[in-house]
């Protein structure tokens, strides 16, 4: 897409909005103030008598429209961010949106109103993956603050669409200060300085709301000791105050209930869902709000409270059309879900979430020169590993297993599991080893698939096993079993590469770094991951993705991951030396970075002219990354700081000079006080297709460019 008409098509203005407010105002008005309370819960009721049908809010979307039989699962958010290509993930949006009106199309003239089938989606997830152990981090767009920006404007502006109504509705979540652990979530207290929110916590959630999100749902905890959804700072003074956000806001679910009974700020549910409404939280996920009634009748809320919520959510509706004769978008049709357009994003999308991490001496790509490959690992077969969570249901999976055969035709296939995907305190799995060291004696080479799936990674779960506890990892090791697996294969055979499907960082120990030939990360790469996957090692396309996370060594020493501190903390702050940098990603080409200029100057942006080649025998996508650096400040900045990522595909021997748009508020320093400042100190910007950091040189054999803004 061309870079200028994206810029302005993830920039429209929302034109519908005040004849939308004014529609709202109107059909409010004829409520009595029950009926509005009706209206301020998930399940909004049915109001015959105004003609108005019941309308369930709760629907989610955060890689593809989920939890609602057939549609196209791209990549895990996190394997989205991995693309480092915002224009990539608008047009993601722009199919998931599209099936999602295809779908609601169908579902209102089957009458079919139930949960999940609405337009409101309450995705994309913005938090910052500020620690790598959390099992929720895999939904988010990584651990850096401008990154998240790009990525969550870029999927909200393609949910949402450019036209007079809203294609469908986006919500960015969880606000604020929220990224676990799972199991305090719902009585711990987030404690944050004011230059952590503003520099780390609060900037993807500001652009979003510049951008026009329809929707903003508080999180589970408190945030310097007031809950979330019903928050003075966060709701009041920020997001409707400083920020002008005009949309709704919606609890997270049961998050109300836990005002009163995990946060114990009111005594009754009652006061609860009073303070939630007077602090501006309009739609409850749960059913405290039934609770409304009694807080209404003891004169806790008024009208004028009931009555501001329910034209903020109705302002929404109307703006998605529902109320119009010839409803908007109803052309749109069935066909459209996961139909050959949207499968074809999907593949490409999966291709640029790939991350490589280790090629020795050129291993890959494998092209046809193996006669004989054995598919090893939990995760060779898995159709879980490509899903990851909050994730819709694809008509067709490829498998890694799947894949390779598809790809590698003249190939002998083998394929075997090797070990259970965790250990238990019942089994590692071992009577599967001998199967997996069998195919790998008599294989030329072996595709070893590990890492992890939803059902121990994720969203407060009940599971416990070494290395995991109720959704999150205690530990960045891949699993004890794995590992032993991994061990015992490349002791076997000396051409191995490893893959790992997995939302969050993953280290396969010190041997298996050092004997395996190559490492690819997957992510959760969606329906057609593993024919991504194949097709990256043949050599049919060449890996461009980045790692939007630091890769820590399973033995580092780490924060508390109950600490919301970000001393010590991501590539801008911390001090130990990772496995692999953020923003680091292999290639099958070198891509020589040859000029960068300074182009035009303005108030917002610096634009950046820079010259690249292509110096190999492979096309790419190079992702150009624009980092600033900030010497001699007597204010304290982070090390480096992302602030312009744009991706570039080049043919081979192709030379090109493109230009990269460097976001200002990136380059600033942030006060204690939370104030964004030039800083008093020099800046250097650096440009490359990787960090500017020691490591991150030493990998990639290349360094950045630099200039002085």
């Amino acid at each position: 897409m061309n870079q200028d008409r994206f810029e302005k098509e993830v920039n429209v203005n929302r034109k519908g909005f005040d004849k939308a407010r004014k529609k709202a105002e109107k059909i409010v008005s004829e409520m009595t103030p029950y009926e509005k309370i009706s209206q301020l819960l998930y399940t909004s009721a049915a109001i015959e008598r105004l003609g108005i049908k019941e309308y369930n809010w709760w629907n989610e979307a955060a890689h593809g429209v989920a939890r609602a039989d057939t549609a196209t699962v791209f990549p895990q958010a996190i394997g989205m961010a991995a693309t480092f290509d915002p224009e990539l993930i608008y047009e993601v949006g722009c199919a998931v949106s599209d099936e999602a009106r295809a779908k609601y199309n169908k579902n209102v003239q089957f009458g079919d109103r139930g949960i999940y089938k609405g337009l409101t989606f309450w995705a994309p997830n913005i938090n910052i993956f500020r620690d790598g152990r959390w099992g929720r981090g895999q939904e988010t767009f990584g651990e850096d603050p401008y990154l998240t920006s790009r990525m969550g404007v870029s999927y909200v502006k393609g949910i949402q669409g450019d036209g007079e109504y809203l294609k469908a509705a986006a919500c960015a979540k969880h606000f604020a200060v929220h990224s676990g652990p799972e199991y305090t979530r719902h009585v711990c207290d987030t404690r944050a300085s004011m230059k952590d929110m503003w520099e780390t916590y609060l900037p993807a959630f500001e652009a979003c709301v510049e951008c026009g999100v329809a929707g903003v749902m508080g999180a589970y905890n408190r945030t310097n000791g007031e809950p979330c959804c019903a928050h003075s700072y966060l709701m009041e003074e920020i997001l409707f105050g400083k920020w002008g956000f005009q949309g709704y806001f919606v609890s997270d679910c049961g998050a109300i209930s836990d005002i009163a009974n995990g946060h114990h700020c009111t005594e009754t549910a009652e006061e609860a869902a009073a303070l939630a409404l007077k602090k501006g939280c309009d739609l409850n996920c749960g059913n405290t709000y039934e609770k409304l009634i009694d807080a209404y009748e003891h004169d806790l809320i008024t009208n004028e409270d009931l009555t501001k919520a329910a034209v903020r959510l109705y302002t929404i509706r109307a703006l998605l059309g529902e109320f119009e004769e010839h409803r908007p978008y109803s052309d749109i049709p069935y066909s459209k879900v996961n139909c050959k357009e949207h499968r074809e994003l999907n593949l490409k999308t999966a291709r640029q979430s790939a991350v490589l991490l280790k090629n020795d001496n050129g291993f890959l790509p494998l092209n046809d020169r193996y006669k004989r490959i054995a598919v090893i690992g939990p995760n060779a077969n898995s159709v879980r590993a490509l899903e990851g969570n909050y994730n819709g249901r694809s008509p067709e999976y490829i498998t890694v297993a799947d894949g390779i055969r598809r790809v590698f035709k003249d190939a002998e296939i083998s394929v075997a599991t090797g070990s259970a995907l965790v250990s238990t305190r019942g089994s590692d799995g071992e009577e599967l080893l001998s199967g997996a060291l069998a195919a790998a004696s008599e294989a030329d080479a072996v595709v070893l698939c590990l890492g992890l799936d939803s059902s121990i990674e994720g969203e407060e779960m009940p599971y416990e096993a070494e290395g995991f506890y109720r959704g999150d990892r205690t530990t960045s090791y891949l699993p004890r079993c794995q590992i032993k697996l991994a061990e015992a294969v490349c002791d076997i055979c000396e051409n191995v590469v490893v893959l790992v499907t997995c939302g969050s960082a993953a280290d396969p120990g010190d041997v298996v770094s050092k004997k395996a030939k190559a490492v690819l990360h997957l992510w959760y790469p969606g329906a057609l991951g593993g024919l991504a996957a194949a097709e990256i090692l043949h050599g049919d396309c060449s890996p461009s993705g980045r790692l939007p996370i630091t890769f820590y060594k399973g033995d580092a020493v780490l924060p508390d991951i109950s600490d919301y501190s970000m001393d010590d903390r991501t590539y801008a702050y911390s001090e130990a030396e990772p496995l692999y940098p953020f923003g680091f990603g292999l290639s099958y080409t070198d891509v020589e970075y040859k000029k960068a200029t300074a182009v035009s100057d303005d108030a917002d942006t610096l634009t950046l002219g820079v010259t690249l080649k292509n110096a190999g025998k492979y096309d790419v996508c190079e992702k150009v990354q624009v980092y600033a650096h900030f010497t001699d400040s007597r204010t304290e900045t982070p090390k480096y700081r992302l602030c312009s990522v744009t991706a570039v595909t080049l043919a081979a021997g192709e030379e090109k000079t493109v230009t990269v748009k460097a976001d200002k508020k990136f380059i600033k320093a942030v006060l204690y006080s939370g104030e964004r400042v030039s800083p008093d100190g020099e800046i250097t910007l650096y440009i490359g297709g990787h960090q500017p950091d020691r490591l991150s040189e030493k990998l990639c054999k290349n360094g950045c460019l630099s200039i002085k803004p």
